[in-house]
């Protein structure tokens, strides 16, 4: 696929299913090393969960959400768990944080962003459907620590993985006409 058609045309694929191979994965890491890295820190790391770990994520899920307080009946439950089985894969995408005196922590959570967007873009350059998720299960406190996250790491998002399953939407791109002010 051409670059200029590439950046034009991706878009989400909610539907995902079969099995996205492992050369393509790292392909799409290694994508992540061309993100803008101010002082090449490289402030990120990616966790892939696929397999039965998913149900384990959906486990944490249920964790976090009782842990906050909420009342879930076994309907939420079920639902809450089969949040992380929607497709084949998961990469995680994390923000992990250094202190340096020019590189501010909101840089470098840019570029972990930008560096999981390279590896969404890659998927789909390569044929294959992804659907960047975030919501609360990635702002909670107890999914990082049972991720493994460190105290100066943060979820930047879950890429959901897999061959597309169903028609994709057609991309719409941002008009310029709204979208962009000249600034005099």
């Amino acid at each position: 696929m051409e670059a200029m058609e590439l950046l034009a045309n991706r878009v989400s694929s909610p539907r995902l299913k079969g099995e996205v191979p492992r050369t393509v994965i790292e392909t799409m890491v290694r994508s992540a090393g061309r993100a803008p890295d101010h002082a090449q820190l490289a402030p990120y790391r990616f966790l892939l969960i696929e397999g039965e770990a998913r149900q384990r994520l959906g486990d944490i899920f249920v964790e976090a959400e009782e842990m906050a307080g909420e009342s879930l009946d076994e309907q939420a439950r079920a639902k809450l768990r089969a949040k992380p089985l929607r497709a084949p894969h998961i990469l995680v995408g994390i923000a992990s944080l250094a202190h340096h005196p020019k590189v501010p922590e909101q840089e470098q959570i840019i570029t972990a962003g930008i560096a999981l967007q390279s590896c969404l873009q890659v998927a789909f350059a390569m044929g294959y459907g992804g659907m960047w998720r975030t919501g609360g299960m990635a702002y909670d406190l107890h999914v990082a620590n049972q991720l493994g996250l460190k105290e100066n790491e943060k979820i930047v998002g879950y890429l959901y993985l897999g061959e597309v399953d169903g028609a994709l939407k057609t991309a719409k791109g941002a008009d310029p006409e709204e979208k962009l002010i000249i600034w005099e």
